[in-house]
């Protein structure tokens, strides 16, 4: 089995050396992942200036650009075959609830599945971030299952861990998206040459988190899993367009 890493807070990250380490064994592993932290960079690809691919004494792959860019870059021109999974992450932090339109994370995850290969984000939902090796087994097992039985179709699977001890998870389950609040406000500050800068506000706290969304199941200790679909289309307010425009 060949799997294709990447990430969205760098190729130094502790999130992806865990992954790395945790399924090494499993299959043939390749990272490719931004030379900097990325986060929130989203679906981008970087159109107005060439990549460059470099590699790190520790053997990963890292570039100039998006975690996008990672992917797309290995899959149509470094790796020499497709590879049959890629997995981004580990992410330091949740990837929940409207965090996945924003996530570097899910971003390289979906650029994976739109070249037509299997991905998986992960994430460990956390702040404070002190158990990838939990996040890390998560995966691992997750790989394994997949070894033993294949999806029928190639899906895209958002994955979020409490940030807690292995032995301490409840299991894992099927999840749908909650939804947040709005974000908090920008927050207004003045540069030491009396120029006004903003940092963009705080994610808002949970609205929808209710059971079978993946909130809930992190609060419960569980392993939240989530099929992801491209398909924009707000199929319901089809035919409410027609009549708009007469048709």
């Amino acid at each position: 089995m060949r799997i294709l890493l990447s990430n969205d807070d760098g190729y130094f990250a502790p999130g992806i050396e865990h992954l790395a380490r945790a399924l090494r064994d499993l299959a043939d592993i390749t990272v490719v992942a931004p030379e900097r932290d990325r986060s929130g960079a989203s679906n981008s690809l970087t159109l107005d200036r060439p990549l460059s691919l470099r590699r790190a004494a520790n053997g990963f792959y890292f570039v100039n650009g998006t975690p996008t860019d990672c992917v797309h870059l290995a899959v149509t021109g470094m790796l020499d075959e497709l590879p049959d999974m890629v997995i981004s992450g580990i992410n330091h932090g949740a990837n929940m609830g409207d965090d996945t339109i924003y996530s570097g994370t899910v971003a390289a995850a979906t650029e994976g599945y739109l070249l037509g290969v299997p991905s998986l984000a992960i994430s460990l939902a956390s702040r404070h971030c002190e158990h990838f090796a939990t996040a890390a087994q998560v995966a691992r097992e997750i790989v394994a299952d997949l070894l033993q039985r294949p999806f029928a179709e190639p899906m895209l699977l958002n994955v979020n861990v409490p940030d807690l001890p292995y032995a301490e998870l409840r299991g894992r389950v099927v999840t749908r998206l909650g939804k947040r609040h709005k974000a908090e406000p920008v927050v207004r500050m003045q540069t030491p040459r009396d120029e006004t800068v903003y940092w963009v506000g705080a994610a808002g706290e949970a609205q929808d988190a209710g059971e079978g969304t993946d909130f809930h199941a992190v609060r419960q200790q569980r392993v939240s899993m989530t099929p992801l679909q491209i398909d924009l289309t707000h199929n319901a307010q089809l035919a409410s367009l027609r009549d708009w425009m007469g048709e």
